[in-house]
């Protein structure tokens, strides 16, 4: 009577077909096999992302890769000794026995590799006014799982809820734990400090440096006195200019230098112009 086998995923981190490890940590994904009548089984791991499947152990050896971070332990143990970001993915134990009734069983087990995020890229506007709004922004793109953010003000964590604290009661914001936003409806005098963003999974957290925020007081008189200046100067110049039109600067025409007026001729004179004598000269001698 031939004997069925089965082969079972336990991995000794979490006892369970969905482990996770942190990078550069090692990890066991246990392929057991129950029961097998056949003397030499042939054993396959493959790898299965988006794009396929790829062998990971194949004809007793190692390849990919995995080719120089991990070994088979018998009978069919994947051992990943430095997992990365890229070795998350299901892997897929397969075994074949030839000799049993029961030729062909697998197992796939959902391999998680937790990644702690690095330090977040952190948005603070230096300065704002009262009543108006502003936006600080957080992000990271490194950890895995995706990071969640936190913000805080003076090294104190700011609530999801503003109402659920009395120090924030009075502030009108909204902050989102997904994206890393940090938006003021209208900010007020007592929301100026120091701000910082924490990224966190489960791997761990990262910090960016706390960035000062200040809010200022719009001055409503200095700029109504500055326009009316620009006003009152504006009108200056325009009456200026008016007045000197009416007293004719802007009218007078500019006299070429070789432009002569002839003068006009005297009694008994007579004018000649001559090319070797000046312009012109006497014709004819004053008669008295």
């Amino acid at each position: 009577v031939q004997c069925y086998f089965n082969v079972l995923a336990v991995v000794l981190r979490t006892n369970n077909e969905s482990p996770w490890t942190d990078e550069f940590d090692k990890i066991e994904l246990s392929c057991l096999i129950e029961s097998i009548s056949t003397l030499n089984p042939r054993i396959e791991w493959k790898k299965i992302k988006n794009e396929g499947p790829s062998y990971v152990y194949f004809d007793k050896k190692v390849s990919g890769d995995l080719e120089n971070r991990a070994v088979i332990r018998e009978p069919a143990t994947l051992v990943i000794t430095n997992a990365t970001r890229s070795d998350t993915a299901k892997y897929r134990c397969e075994v074949t026995a030839p000799d049993d009734q029961k030729s062909f069983d697998e197992i796939v087990i959902d391999l998680t590799v937790r990644v702690k995020p690095v330090m977040p890229k952190c948005s603070v506007p230096k300065s704002v006014p009262v009543g108006k709004s502003a936006e600080l922004s957080c992000l990271e793109e490194e950890g895995f799982p995706k990071s969640q953010y936190q913000w805080f003000k003076n090294k104190e964590e700011i609530p999801d809820d503003p109402k659920s604290s009395s120090k924030f009661l009075n502030s009108s914001y909204t902050l989102n734990a997904d994206s890393g936003t940090l938006n003021f409806i209208a900010v007020r005098k007592e929301d100026a400090g120091e701000y910082h963003c924490r990224a966190k999974n489960d791997a761990g957290y990262a910090e960016c440096p706390a960035q000062t925020m200040e809010v200022y007081d719009i001055d409503i008189v200095g700029i109504i006195l500055g326009v009316l200046v620009v006003v009152v100067v504006l009108l200056c110049i325009t009456v200026g200019i008016c007045c000197a039109y009416k007293k004719g600067y802007f009218s007078g025409q500019k006299q070429a230098g070789n432009n002569y007026k002839v003068p006009s001729k005297g009694d008994g004179v007579d004018y000649v112009r001559t090319d070797d004598e000046g312009d012109f000269r006497h014709k004819s001698s004053f008669v008295i």
